[in-house]
């Protein structure tokens, strides 16, 4: 097989360089690249061959890994593009956001030292429909707006959410096991 490791990920699967993604079409394209670089197809090539089908289907399921996910999709995106997202240097947020943050955080505690699983179920639930909105805005800002800017702003965000989210669960899974 002819596999370039230079090509992006979108490239790879045959699929547009946009955030809006059909999950089916990134679904079926995988398949069908992992089919043909799969390590198990080279068994009987030599040692070469099979450390390059290897290092094949790594790359492909990194990069479907990638763009399965909403806030990876749109780092990649960011990254393509020349933006750095500085998630891990940039902790500004607008004030109402933060605001927000405490909030949840406050909520989590609350919940937790209470032992109410119910509640923090619903904060989950709350917090997922929070970063669809979130991913939404995303998609726009984009797709649509070409305001990198701003969605390396809305990845930030997205960010905080995905750490509330596993705050949520882990205190979900201190209270039940």
């Amino acid at each position: 097989m002819n596999f370039d490791f230079k090509q992006d990920h979108f490239s790879l699967f045959g699929l547009p360089r946009r955030f809006a993604l059909d999950a089916g079409q990134l679904d079926s394209a995988w398949r069908t690249v992992a089919a043909q670089v799969h390590p198990d197809r080279y068994a009987s090539a030599g040692d070469a061959e099979k450390r390059a089908a290897l290092m094949m289907a790594t790359h492909a399921n990194e990069a479907y890994r990638t763009l399965k996910s909403p806030l990876a999709r749109a780092r990649y995106l960011l990254q393509l593009a020349g933006v750095d997202t500085q998630e891990d240097t940039n902790t500004s947020m607008p004030a109402d956001f933060l605001m927000a943050q405490m909030e949840w955080r406050e909520a989590i505690g609350e919940a937790k030292d209470e032992h109410d699983v119910a509640a923090l179920e619903k904060l989950a639930r709350d917090l997922q429909r929070d970063a669809a909105a979130l991913q939404q805005h995303l998609g726009v800002a984009l797709d649509d707006a070409g305001d990198l800017d701003g969605a390396a702003v809305l990845v930030r965000k997205l960010r905080f959410l995905e750490k509330l989210e596993q705050e949520i669960g882990d205190a979900i899974e201190s209270l039940l096991f």
